[in-house]
This record gives structure tokens, C-alpha cells and sequence, in this order.
């Protein structure tokens, strides 16, 4: 009973519907955030724009895209899935309020880290992504969806990025290991997410329109292909330039490559 509970709960929402599904407010926050970050950048790049902050403008850029623009939109998709994942009700109102508040604090905090202080604004920045691992934390382990808790090691990873995006700044400057943390991060969270909603719609479709060889559905295959991916991405965050690296990043396209196939897109097309 716990999931008509749930949508009764969910239609009894009167608050603002900005704030009534994670998607709302942090899809529109990325999508904002993206644009206006190109007109903070260039003209911070070509030094008509200096602002109060110890990052280079290329740096705050990439940082702002990885750790404010995907962070955003990772949020929305977590905060929209989860409830669908789990039966449980979604985060809305204030505390989803709090939470887009806390993002946004993040990006003030970024932009004035000159005048707070570089720790201050690391603080403020990494706040936001640890409180979103800690909801969805508590909900995939309220809504007992542990196969799902592994979307917590992606977010893991994605916080460690950040931190280290930050230490690298204030102690030589410039980020390197933070930048590729974070892309590796979405790499997995994409290919783990993927994996489970891609064969889904597909064979959902071809279900209804055109019945016949369906997606292959999840198995050892799979795994192997997640866990060289993630071998490959250690080897390419420690060691980018590397031609070990470069074969396991090679290996690693072709076994995703294999695993789109068998998932009969073709077919859908």
C-alpha cells in the first residue's frame, strides 16, 4: 500500500510547482547556469570582467560546468528517480527549496571565493553535493532499494572530485585530477543510469510497436563491461597520458559499444 499512499500524498502537493519534483527547480538552475556561465566566462577570459576569486577563469569555468552545471542536473534526475525507485514520497517544498538554495549558495561562493576565502567557498561548494548524497541516501535505505545504492558511489566519487578540484587550486593554482574525477564520474553515472533506463524504454516501445527481438536484459556481460570502464577511467585519472591508459580506454569503448548493440536500438530506429 505504500505506493497509493505515495501518489495521494504527491497530488495532495499545494506549494509552488516549481518545487513540487527535483527535475523542476535544478533542470532549470543547470540550463540557466549553463547559459549564463558563458557570459560570465568570456568576458573574464579576455580580462574586461575580474572577479573577486583565486580561479583562473578557465578553471572556474570548467569547475562551474562539472561541479555547478552537472551537479545540478545530476540532483534533478536523483531527486526525480529516487521517489519512482523507492514508492517513497518525493523531496519537495521547503526542503527541496533549501536544497536549490544551497546550489545556489555554491555558485555565489564560487564567484566571491576572493572575498570568503578559498576554504569558505570550498566548504559552501561541497556542502551542496554532500547533502544531496545524504538524501538520497536516506531514501533508496528508507524505500529498502539497495541495488540502487550504488548511485551513492558515483556521488562518492563526485564529491571526492570536487575536494581535490579545490586543494589543487589553493595549493599550485590550477586543477588536473579534480577535472578528470568529475568526468569520470558522469561517464559511470551515465552508464549506469543508461544501462537500466535505455533497454527499458526500448523494449517498452517495441513492445507495444514492434514485437520481436527485445533488449538483452542486464547480465554478467554487462558487469564486465561496467567494471573495465571503471578500471580504464582510474587508469586514465592517475595516468591520462599513458599508452596502458589509452588501451584500456579503448577496450572499455568497445565492450559499451557491444552493450549498446544489444540493446536493439536498431530495431526502435
Amino acid at each position: 500500500m505504500a505506493m497509493p499512499a505515495a501518489l495521494s500524498r504527491r497530488r495532495d502537493y499545494a506549494g509552488p510547482a516549481l518545487f513540487s519534483y527535483g527535475f523542476r527547480p535544478f533542470f532549470l538552475a543547470a540550463g540557466l547556469w549553463a547559459a549564463f556561465g558563458i557570459l560570465l566566462w568570456l568576458p573574464q577570459y579576455f580580462g574586461a570582467l575580474p572577479l573577486p576569486m583565486p580561479f583562473g577563469a578557465l578553471a572556474w569555468h570548467i569547475h562551474e560546468m562539472l561541479y555547478g552545471y552537472v551537479a545540478a542536473s545530476v540532483a534533478g534526475f536523483l531527486l526525480t528517480a529516487i521517489p519512482n525507485w523507492t514508492g517513497r514520497l518525493p523531496v519537495n517544498g521547503w526542503p527541496l527549496a533549501a536544497l536549490a538554495l544551497l546550489w545556489l549558495a555554491g555558485r555565489a561562493a564560487m564567484l566571491l571565493s576572493g572575498v570568503i576565502g578559498g576554504i569558505a567557498a570550498a566548504v559552501i561548494d561541497v556542502s551542496f553535493l554532500v547533502a544531496i548524497a545524504a538524501v538520497a541516501g536516506r531514501e533508496i535505505v528508507a524505500g529498502r532499494n539497495w541495488r540502487n545504492l550504488r548511485v551513492l558511489i558515483v556521488l562518492g566519487v563526485l564529491i571526492v572530485g570536487n575536494i581535490v578540484f579545490h586543494a589543487e587550486v589553493l595549493l599550485t593554482g590550477k586543477a588536473d585530477y579534480g577535472v578528470r574525477i568529475a568526468i569520470a564520474a558522469v561517464i559511470l553515472l551515465i552508464s549506469l543510469v543508461g544501462g537500466r533506463l535505455v533497454p527499458s524504454f526500448t523494449g517498452n516501445w517495441l513492445a507495444r510497436n514492434n514485437p520481436g527481438r527485445r533488449p538483452a536484459p542486464f547480465s554478467r556481460f554487462d558487469m564486465i563491461a561496467m567494471a573495465a570502464s571503471v578500471l580504464a577511467l582510474i587508469a586514465w585519472i592517475a595516468a591520462p597520458l599513458n599508452a596502458v591508459s589509452g588501451a584500456l580506454l579503448l577496450a572499455a569503448g568497445l565492450l559499451q559499444a557491444t552493450r549498446l548493440a544489444r540493446w536493439a536500438g536498431d530495431r526502435a530506429f
